[in-house]
């Protein structure tokens, strides 16, 4: 069956349509790889292999009708972000304590309609604050990667690392995920996956569990980039009950793949040096500069000279808008209640007992700054900041067609560093490449672009104009064909 689990969308899709396999046989492949997996992956908090196969067997009878949709028979997991119609839905949190939507997402309504199949829900960082995937209430996910002559186990990033872990170890054909600083594009670079974070309101986050309205947006992981593609195409749509999504038609993206690169111009910012960044990471850059030259695009040095400012601005008006959105949460009408002598002693304890450490502490910062005294020194600057951050970004798409930056300063890391458990503020560096792409609502790309001197995968990130997403996939599908494909090193 592991040849089964091991083709890609594309290759699967083609293999449906031609009834050379059935979506029941891929569907069960599938279900077995992670029933043989997850104690030792982490990557699923829910498996739904009943509801899998049902929707495999109604595939395979549209396939024979002819009525094949766009993902006929593809088994994907879904982050657990995303409400799914009574099924879990807990954004990993021990305060949705067994809530089940009678509503479904717009982006995985999107997918049943093209018909995929739900294999299951996916591990992630609590209400997607992280870079680890160690604040879920189910536990760290572990990388299906490990160093070279190492069995330290590793983080696969977050706060999307089921949904990367899952793709990585071939336990789904692609994965749903959101996007809030990073969210996609780091834990694709931890896990050699390819991710993409479109352009704010390019999919709808009606039905996702809000983290921070104004960056959160959801994407793809995928194993190559042609696959990225493909799921995008189908989770992306206009949607009436979201506000912020855009009503702009959703292209072929996967036709983009294999266009020349020729005439385009390729910007290379001076503020990502980062002092300390490993050489393994600069020299990877550099590769891909040689890359895209060789493909015939023209390499042109850029400044966005408000990149260092990206990072504090991006944990205030984070954490002030997410105290904002888990106010909701009180025990009151679903989730996790904890009673108390009174009303306000039971939001109390309800609230404490539900919600994990980095959670309280992203609700604690984002209540200090936007309360009354704090209000204009600190979330009124970090506005004025994005707002420049964004005119950089206006000014060098004046002159270049995409930009070219290391998507992480690092590879995975191990589940419970020391250095980075003890300071908060470490971890938050992570983000570095990343949250400048949703200060600004631009569309960013993560491909696997090599290995580091311990065997671990390293992304490139490419960083689009909005709603541009054709072009990073085929600016990203050069570089993927120079640098090949990763896979890990089967341990589990």
């Amino acid at each position: 069956m592991s040849e089964l689990t091991s083709l890609t969308i594309a290759e699967a899709r083609a293999k449906l349509v031609a009834k050379e396999i059935t979506a029941v046989e891929l569907t069960d492949a599938y279900v077995q790889a992670i029933e043989a997996a997850n104690d030792a992956i982490n990557a699923y908090v829910t498996v739904t292999g009943d509801k899998a196969r049902e929707m495999a067997k109604a595939s395979d009878a549209r396939i024979a009708e002819g009525k094949a949709g766009a993902l006929e028979g593809i088994p994907l997991g879904i982050k657990d972000l995303f409400a799914t119609r009574d099924v879990h839905t807990q954004a990993c949190s021990g305060i949705l304590n067994r809530f089940k939507p009678k509503y479904e997402s717009t982006v995985t309504q999107n997918l049943w309609d093209d018909g995929a199949v739900m294999l299951g829900k996916l591990n992630m960082d609590e209400f997607a604050m992280g870079s680890s995937n160690e604040t879920s209430h189910y536990g760290p996910v572990v990388n299906p990667w490990k160093a070279s002559g190492s069995n330290q186990q590793l983080v696969p990033g977050g706060s999307s690392g089921g949904s990367a872990a899952a793709v990585a170890a071939h336990l789904c054909a692609g994965a749903t995920a959101t996007d809030t600083g990073g969210s996609i594009r780091q834990p694709a670079a931890f896990t050699g996956t390819v991710g993409i974070k479109p352009t704010y309101g390019r999919c709808s986050r009606w039905g996702v569990v809000a983290f921070a309205s104004s960056l959160d947006q959801a994407g793809p992981i995928a194993r190559d980039v042609r696959d990225a593609a493909i799921l995008l195409r189908s989770m992306a749509s206009t949607d009436a009950k979201d506000t912020t999504s855009v009503d702009i038609p959703v292209p072929d993206y996967e036709a983009s793949l294999g266009q020349s690169l020729k005439g385009m111009r390729i910007g290379i910012p001076k503020e990502y040096r980062v002092d300390g960044m490993p050489d393994d990471v600069e020299k990877l850059w550099q590769q891909g500069v040689a890359w895209l030259k060789d493909a015939g695009a023209e390499i042109v040095d850029i400044s966005l000279p408000h990149t260092k400012y990206a990072l504090p601005a991006y944990y205030i008006v984070a954490p002030a808008e997410a105290s904002s959105n888990l106010a909701r949460y009180d025990g009151v009408r679903y989730g996790l209640r904890v009673d108390g002598k009174d009303i306000a002693d039971m939001y109390e304890k309800t609230r404490a007992s539900g919600f994990g450490t980095e959670v309280k502490r992203r609700i604690m910062i984002g209540t200090y700054v936007l309360s009354a005294g704090y209000y204009d020194a600190y979330y009124l600057q970090a506005q004025k900041v994005r707002t420049l951050i964004k005119r950089d970004f206006e000014l060098a798409f004046n002159d270049v067609d995409a930009i070219l930056t290391p998507a992480t300063p690092s590879s995975a890391f191990a589940i419970g560093d020391e250095a980075l458990a003890a300071d908060p503020v470490a971890m938050y560096l992570n983000d570095i490449f990343t949250v400048t792409v949703n200060m600004a609502g631009l569309p960013g790309l993560s491909v696997p672009a090599g290995l580091d001197a311990k065997g671990l995968p390293l992304g490139l990130q490419l960083i689009g104009r909005p709603f541009e997403e054709g072009t990073l996939f085929k600016t990203a599908h050069v570089i993927e064909q120079a640098a090949g494909k990763f896979t890990p090193a089967k341990w589990w």
